[in-house]
């Protein structure tokens, strides 16, 4: 919901113990039976025996894997050696693409957004374009895995796109791939003093990014900021713990997001230090949209429930659910989804997403145009939401939901710009805010 930046990032951890090898136990109640293995080995023997040319026993495996992973939702995969190692790379920041974030739709490859700076958004592909072909092979019902792989490759060689932009005929965008290093975190000093901060994704560097950020704009600044804008729009997700690391920058003390898994002992509570926050009187604006998804919902699910920030814009993704990366010895590994996440007061975004406290569209010149407005509970597959956590578990002050509104997204060039009507809103609204404790209000802004 990065990979060669396309594949939407998973809120995700890795597994402390690797799944050394399959063994039948003598209770299999909890486990696969024998008649189900023996199905399974069966046919891969029928395949290799009569099918029209010879399959290795590997590739069946690998297929096999990624076919019974797919099945479960839209988040959980098999990945293969290499496409392991190629998804290291991708929390490293540094690869070799064309800078592009996609998730599957219907059985296409559809961009969730372009990262900033890379061959992909310069050459303007948007938020919602289908990828409907690469280099002229079709991507109807491929593998979305396999098709991130034949988009990345060697910096300077070229890839060809077939775009399907909502009621629009096909066209083709050629791009050149280079090595994608991704610097998550973009700052400048907006007028009165205001830092803007836009985070693209959550990755490894980006706590630290952000804090040099800070100390960089509050020197500009004179040593004190009279408010901050931070920019999630866009920005796919990535990391949990970095995510929980931005939010606490913000925050003293208190829960930042909770996790319930399927069993008990898989739940965990995140909370910020006590005396975290690096900017704990500012007045704040959190900025999100339809592409906000994953690790931008629990910072910005965060801000609001403690009511740190307002939260303005339109509805995001949606996505809720936790990733854990089960490495698989001398194979490659799970991706598994096993556990929704809640934000501080209880509220699980699965389905979803963040309901902004003030409702701002981009205007409609500065839209995608043609744009089709995706989100988590329109893919195939995707958990319904579960509801609220009980009183008991959850913090105080469970934040109403509203009236949800989404439109197309901003063009990818105009964000953090003077033709940004969203930015321009939050500096407004800043500008009407007391110094300290600002009040939120609960409003809508037309585009």
């Amino acid at each position: 919901m990065k990979t060669s930046h396309l594949r939407i990032l998973a809120i995700a951890c890795v597994a402390s113990a690797s799944i050394a090898g399959f063994a039948l136990a003598s209770d299999m109640a909890a486990g696969p039976s024998r008649a189900d293995l023996g199905l399974l080995a069966g046919v891969m023997q029928l395949v290799q025996q009569d099918y029209v040319h010879p399959v290795d026993s590997s590739e069946l495996t690998d297929a096999a894997l990624k076919g019974m992973l797919s099945r479960l939702d839209p988040h959980s995969a098999y990945m293969t050696e290499i496409e392991f190692r190629e998804s290291q790379e991708d929390i490293n920041g540094k690869f070799g693409g064309v800078g592009l974030q996609i998730t599957d739709h219907n059985g296409l490859p559809t961009v969730v957004s372009p990262i900033d700076d890379t061959p992909g958004a310069k050459a303007g592909v948007q938020p919602g374009d289908a990828i409907v072909s690469v280099d002229g092979k079709s991507t109807h019902g491929a593998d979305l895995m396999e098709v991130i792989r034949k988009i990345r490759g060697q910096p300077g060689t070229s890839v060809t796109l077939t775009i399907q932009r909502g009621n629009q005929s096909p066209f083709d965008v050629s791009l050149t791939r280079q090595t994608i290093e991704v610097h998550s975190v973009k700052s400048h000093l907006e007028p009165n003093d205001v830092g803007y901060l836009r985070i693209s994704e959550f990755g490894a560097e980006t706590p630290s990014e952000l804090q040099h950020a800070i100390s960089t704009l509050q020197r500009q600044a004179g040593g004190k900021l009279s408010g901050v804008v931070l920019d999630l729009r866009n920005d796919p997700g990535g990391l949990l713990q970095s995510a929980v690391d931005i939010s606490s920058d913000f925050l003293n003390g208190g829960t930042v997001v909770s996790i319930r898994g399927r069993n008990g002992n898989d739940d965990q509570s995140f909370t910020a230090p006590a005396s975290g926050a690096l900017l704990p009187e500012t007045p704040m604006v959190v900025l999100v949209n339809g592409a906000s998804a994953s690790a931008s919902e629990i910072v910005a699910g965060a801000l609001q429930d403690r009511h740190r920030a307002t939260v303005m814009g339109t509805q995001s993704f949606g996505k809720g659910s936790v990733q854990t990366i089960i490495p698989i010895k001398d194979h490659g590994a799970l991706r598994l989804t096993t556990a929704l996440y809640y934000t501080a007061s209880g509220r699980s975004i699965q389905g979803n997403g963040i309901t902004p406290d003030v409702v701002v569209q981009a205007a409609k010149d500065e839209q995608v145009a043609n744009s089709m407005v995706w989100r988590e509970a329109q893919l195939h597959g995707s958990f319904a939401n579960p509801g609220t956590l009980s009183k008991s578990d959850a913090a105080p002050d469970a934040k109403a939901g509203s009236a949800q509104t989404s439109s197309p997204p901003i063009k990818e060039d105009l964000i953090g710009t003077d033709h940004d009507t969203q930015l321009k809103a939050a500096l407004s609204y800043l500008g009407r805010l007391p110094a300290q404790n600002p009040t939120l209000i609960r409003t809508s802004v037309p585009g």
